[in-house]
């Protein structure tokens, strides 16, 4: 064991997980590559967890940082103006498609999430919320609540009164089989029974993720949620579009996540790449939702200035070499090579995703059961063969990938061809 982990795991929670029998500490990093304290370089599949989004060393965004690093003004807090936050706040409403909408920053995607349930609450008066199976949303107390995947979940406490839809679980028996168009329904009506059955009037939200992203890049059906929708707005539901990990283009098809199944929610929570690398978080929400509350309120470090540079230079990056497109080109490169290969590997029982958000689910190749200790073995060898890749699903046996959205054309398929040779190895272990 080296020194280094010695030491993490002296001081460190014994639940901070760490990747790999011989886990990596990465020292260097230049476009989509990162180089670890033994000089290996990897091609970056899983970008800090979706969150250096325009990669590694980026001119545009240091060059941003530092600017504002010489003016010797690292920390204001909200009290005061902050150009940059007023800046990004102005572009994120414009992109939201939101009406009349208005921006809060924090740190993370835990504290977004935090703070949209707190204004659902507040406008609805309820304590009362639907979420997604297999969801999550955060570590924190109120986050947790609403994360359906027992892995993720502490206890059974919680502030909130939380009811669980489907949506993202056709491979259940109930719906094997159904066309996306009767899985809706059926989802639908298990709304309707839902809100018959199991609360009472003025729920405050449904919140959800339109790609889950513990969840292994599960997803619902476009179109569920804006069927879903349509049964909310009956009794004046908000929806809450949890974006940490949709956000900024990188399903390829649309800009946000939502936007897939055609609804503009009432708010989104946003976090991870839209800094690069640096702490931002925000929800962006109806104007007369954010101003709701009657109490003070405001964010020491959420908003800081070089946050602001940084997310500020990487959302322009993003807009102007229109990464959207990228993501569906360079997408469809992996996911379709990803498919093709996967007939012939009986060790691959799903691949899924949109744009640079994909995933390969691992089955034992006899039975067809989750495999969660191939997709342990399938992260060895893909570390070995210098590619950098993530993994959860509520089984445990899911690789999820999210490279950069600046990954090229010869990236995409230097990377599928890692994957394809990962999964051959593992496929001829297991038979």
């Amino acid at each position: 064991m080296s020194d280094l982990l010695a030491r993490h795991r002296a001081v460190m929670p014994n639940w901070m997980a760490l990747y790999y029998n011989e886990p990596i500490e990465i020292v260097g990093g230049k476009g989509n590559r990162v180089v670890d304290a033994n000089g290996k370089s990897y091609l970056d599949f899983f970008a800090g967890i979706l969150t250096n989004m325009i990669g590694y060393d980026v001119a545009e965004v240091r060059e941003a940082v530092e600017r504002q690093l010489a003016t010797g003004v690292v920390h204001t807090s909200t009290l005061y103006l902050i150009r940059g936050q007023v800046e990004l706040a102005e572009k994120i409403a414009r992109l939201s498609g939101i009406p009349d909408a208005k921006v809060f920053f924090t740190n993370s995607g835990t504290e977004a999430n935090e703070t949209a349930l707190l204004l659902a609450t507040y406008a609805r008066g309820s304590d009362q919320v639907l979420a997604m199976r297999q969801s999550y949303h955060g570590r924190s107390f109120g986050a947790v609540s609403v994360t359906s995947n027992r892995s993720w979940k502490n206890n059974s406490l919680s502030p909130l009164n939380v009811h669980f839809l489907h949506g993202a679980d056709k491979h259940l028996a109930q719906f094997r089989g159904m066309s996306d168009a009767d899985y809706i329904a059926a989802c639908v009506d298990d709304l309707r029974h839902v809100l018959a059955t199991a609360v009472t009037k003025d729920v405050a939200a449904l919140i959800a993720e339109p790609i889950q992203g513990v969840g292994g890049f599960t997803m619902a059906p476009d179109g569920l949620f804006a069927a879903y929708k349509e049964v909310l707005d009956e009794e004046g539901i908000l929806f809450i579009s949890d974006e940490v990990q949709t956000g900024w283009g990188r399903t390829g098809s649309a800009f946000f996540g939502i936007q897939n199944h055609g609804v503009t929610p009432d708010m989104m929570t946003f976090a991870k790449g839209l800094g690069n690398g640096f702490a931002v978080g925000g929800v962006v929400a109806r104007g007369d939702l954010m101003d709701g509350p009657h109490a003070a309120g405001v964010a020491t470090f959420g908003g800081n200035p070089i946050s602001m540079a940084a997310a500020n230079a990487t959302l322009d990056y993003v807009l102007d070499h229109d990464l959207q497109a990228n993501a569906a080109r360079t997408g469809e490169i992996i996911i379709g090579g990803l498919r093709e290969a996967a007939p012939r590997l009986p060790v691959v029982g799903d691949v899924r995703g949109k744009g640079l958000m994909f995933a390969v689910e691992l089955v034992d190749p006899a039975t067809k059961a989750p495999a969660p200790a191939l997709a342990a073995r399938f992260l060895e060898e893909t570390r070995n063969l210098g590619l950098l890749v993530g993994k959860g699903g509520l089984y445990g046996n899911t690789l999820r990938m999210a490279p950069p959205l600046t990954l090229t054309e010869d990236e995409a398929r230097e990377g599928l061809g890692i994957l394809v040779t990962a999964l051959e190895a593992v496929n001829d272990e297991a038979r």
